[in-house]
């Protein structure tokens, strides 16, 4: 799947009037449910917001690609929107934001549409696309310039590019794996290949692990950067320089990124430890933004949980609506039949998962394998 097969021409909006960020989240979001591919409003609301509490998909350059994986999308749909007065999107760089790409991807989805993604991000690093973008009047012409610029990216580098051989791998990956991962992916890949350097970068993203770091990979890199806002696995880099920053630095400060890679002043990561993580430079990470990547690696892989035995729990309630209940049973609602029953239980089972999960992926987080018994067994017990 091609990212023109998701860019619907009939919910774009090229004159978007909202100039304050949440009036134009909604303003993007009426276009998509007034078309039909997100049945409610709300639903889907809250599914933008809560990724933009994580932090902001503006990204910057006045690109902002706010996104949601989300029980009210219909179909995986990418809708563009262009602003002629400019949006206080409260970007990555303070600056206003024009260009809109809003992400709708369903829940339960195959991982074409992620595919498709990526190679979004592809386009919007290409010098002078977004500037052409900007130009546009029709829908028409967003897709005509968006066929005009396939097949045109440049394979990334994954090899020894410069005289001295110097070559990084680096692992991206945000909470909700889609856009950050894969916008940071190409900021490594271009500025590496504009100073001379060769890199082989790893995302981890919704669909998984993608272009995997191999031991020979990892053997010959002169260090190692990881930008990511949940954790990635790390005993792999035993004993190699290392660069640990959040997803946002791989995107807004990314020759920063590897020019402290290859200074010989990061610190070397050793496994043993894994709780005190090497950090980027000689100043360490603040209390809150260890805090937080370590709560988001609990709660990105305790979601699943969340919304899984969710929706068995609404399904027993909705079985004994359906069939009904007597009056005098009343409390036994979503449990009165036998299969109402069934789908309590298997709810019941993945809400009982839920802190187990949550505990032991922030302890993982925190101190890697050693630390996943002790928060499993702390959240079974809480």
């Amino acid at each position: 799947m091609k990212i023109q097969d998701l860019l619907r021409k009939d919910v774009m909006l090229l004159d978007l009037q909202a100039t304050e960020k949440t009036a134009a989240i909604e303003e993007m979001i009426h276009s998509l449910v007034d078309h039909g591919y997100v049945t409610d409003f709300e639903t889907f609301k809250e599914g933008i917001l809560a990724r933009e509490a994580l932090t902001s998909t503006g990204l910057g350059d006045g690109i902002a690609m706010p996104h949601s994986k989300n029980s009210a999308v219909k179909e995986a749909t990418v809708l563009f929107a262009k602003s002629n007065k400019g949006v206080d999107y409260e970007s990555l760089d303070g600056q206003p934001t024009d260009l809109f790409f809003m992400i709708a991807a369903p829940e339960g989805a195959n991982d074409t549409h992620l595919a498709a993604l990526a190679e979004l991000s592809q386009y919007l690093m290409k010098d002078g696309f977004a500037d052409k973008l900007r130009q546009v009047t029709s829908a028409d012409q967003v897709i005509e310039l968006f066929d005009q610029a396939s097949g045109k990216a440049e394979e990334p580098v994954q090899a020894p590019a410069n005289e001295s051989g110097d070559f990084i791998v680096a692992v991206t990956a945000c909470t909700t794996g889609i856009a950050h991962t894969y916008m940071a992916q190409e900021a490594l890949q271009k500025v590496a290949a504009e100073m001379g350097v060769g890199i082989k970068v790893e995302t981890n993203g919704a669909s998984g692990v993608g272009n995997q770091l191999t031991a020979e990979d990892i053997r010959k890199a002169k260090a190692v950067i990881i930008a990511a806002d949940k954790a990635v696995e790390m005993d792999r880099f035993d004993g190699k320089p290392l660069v640990n920053r959040p997803v946002a630095d791989g995107i807004r400060k990314t020759e920063e990124l590897i020019n402290l890679a290859l200074s010989g002043d990061a610190e070397v990561y050793h496994a043993a430890n894994g709780a005190k993580a090497a950090t980027a430079s000689n100043e360490k990470q603040g209390l809150g933004a260890a805090f937080y990547k370590h709560l988001m690696s609990g709660v990105s892989q305790m979601l699943p949980f969340v919304i899984g035995g969710g929706i068995m729990i609404a399904l027993a309630f909705l079985i004994d609506g359906a069939m009904g209940v007597p009056q005098d049973s009343l409390g036994n609602l979503g449990s009165y039949h036998e299969l109402a029953s069934m789908f309590m239980k298997i709810g019941g089972a993945a809400f009982g998962l839920m802190l187990p999960v949550f505990a032991g992926y922030v302890a993982y987080s925190i101190a890697e394998k050693p630390g996943l018994v002790a928060g499993f067994v702390a959240g079974a017990i809480a």
